[in-house]
């Protein structure tokens, strides 16, 4: 899969230091994937929640940390809308949060 982007979660490791071996696994097998579809995402992380939009949730180190994708499977491509505590993810909405860069 393409990732967009790498940036996002370099910036939220530099602020959240304990969440690198989590984050970095992430990327990497999200990476190396070539999902189709939500059944296949879930072989790989089976916490992982749709939330609508093509929005998608993932536990990061045990559920400390979400992260909120937009996943386009026909084009194999992974945009990083949201990474926070769980604390933060509670604040939002997932279904509807957006990456104000893109505006998506």
């Amino acid at each position: 899969m393409v990732i967009i982007s790498k940036t996002i979660l370099q910036t939220f490791i530099n602020e959240h230091p304990d969440s690198a071996t989590a984050l970095e696994k992430w990327y990497e097998e999200t990476k190396t994937a070539d999902w189709k579809n939500f059944a296949e995402l879930k072989n790989t992380f089976n916490t992982t929640d749709s939330v609508g939009n093509d929005r998608y949730v993932f536990d990061i180190k045990g559920n400390q940390y979400r992260l909120i994708a937009l996943i386009i499977f026909k084009v194999r491509t992974v945009f990083i809308l949201f990474i926070g505590t769980h604390k933060e993810y509670d604040k939002i909405n997932a279904g509807k949060v957006i990456y104000k860069k893109w505006g998506i």
